[in-house]
C-alpha cells in the first residue's frame, strides 16, 4: 500500500526557457512543467529537490 500523507511541493514556472542552458531545458520538461504559470505537485524526494535547485530562477516552490 503506498504512503498517503508524504509532503509534496507545488512547483510554478515563472520564466521562459528561451535563451536557456538544454540542461536545464530538460530539467525544466522533467519536473512536468510545460509553459510559464503551470504549476504541478511533485512529491518532496532529494531527486526533485535537486531539480529545483539547479533551475531556481525560472521557478518558484511552495511547500
Amino acid at each position: 500500500m503506498a504512503k498517503t500523507n508524504s509532503k509534496t511541493l507545488k512547483v510554478t514556472q515563472t520564466k521562459s526557457l528561451i535563451g536557456t542552458k538544454k540542461s536545464h531545458r530538460d530539467t525544466i520538461r522533467g519536473l512536468g512543467l510545460r509553459h510559464i504559470n503551470h504549476t504541478v505537485q511533485l512529491e518532496d524526494t532529494p531527486c526533485v529537490r535537486g531539480m529545483i535547485n539547479k533551475v531556481f530562477y525560472m521557478v518558484k516552490c511552495e511547500a
